[in-house]
């Protein structure tokens, strides 16, 4: 399966929904000290900003935040737990906040390095199934808060891939989330056994964490 061509800014420029789809068969590829990995897209999550009660942005810009506000075609890394990082795809027009979570994806080249970065894993399937688990793979952190995913030179790049039918694509409730818990923001490739497992949100918190 080809990576297809680099992403440009102006189109990853969409409202969050939208955008989710459109990465769903997308390549994302992360190079670091011990090498490069590449990964297929097939499990991700909408958030929006101030309309969006489970986004990091519900309750106005921070310095935490600040990327996930544009422009698109940025990396937000987040800490969560206080011993994991997630990944999120920024979109919307520069100034509006919003942003799509990578959850899941099934390791298209770099595997000896991923494996040796999740040596854990049972099978290819789990390579990358779960977002911390998927930036592991990738070698992603904090440090690449902010990276420009449609920099040619960026240590982390998002390629167009293979189209994925719409026929194949399936939404449901986002994971873990304690406000919004029943919106359908979530979105993956039917059949990939990368999808991960789908646990409902609680009402431990006022307002949720989000993304």
């Amino acid at each position: 399966m080809e990576t297809g061509r680099q992403f440009t800014r102006r189109e990853l420029a969409l409202d969050p929904v939208e955008l989710s789809t459109l990465l769903l068969g997308a390549v994302i590829e992360a190079s670091g000290p011990d090498g490069t990995v590449a990964v297929r897209l097939v499990e991700v999550e909408a958030y929006r900003g101030l309309d969006d009660p489970a986004s990091h942005c519900y309750r106005g810009k921070t310095p935490r935040n600040a990327v996930m506000w544009g422009p698109a075609g940025h990396l937000y890394v987040y800490f969560v737990y206080g011993m994991h990082f997630c990944a999120n795809v920024v979109g919307t027009e520069d100034g509006q906040p919003g942003a799509v979570l990578l959850r899941a994806g099934e390791v298209l080249s770099g595997a000896e390095v991923a494996r040796a970065r999740r040596p854990s894993a049972r099978g290819n399937g789990e390579l990358a199934k779960g977002p911390a688990i998927l930036t592991s793979v990738l070698g992603i952190d904090r440090a690449e808060n902010g990276v420009d995913l449609t920099d040619p030179a960026s240590p982390v790049r998002l390629f167009t891939g293979e189209r994925v039918p719409e026929a194949d694509i399936r939404t449901g409730p986002r994971v873990g989330v304690a406000m919004a818990m029943d919106t359908p923001w979530r979105f993956w490739i039917d059949g990939s056994p990368a999808v991960s497992t789908y646990r409902r949100g609680g009402k431990r918190r006022a307002a949720a964490p989000g993304r």
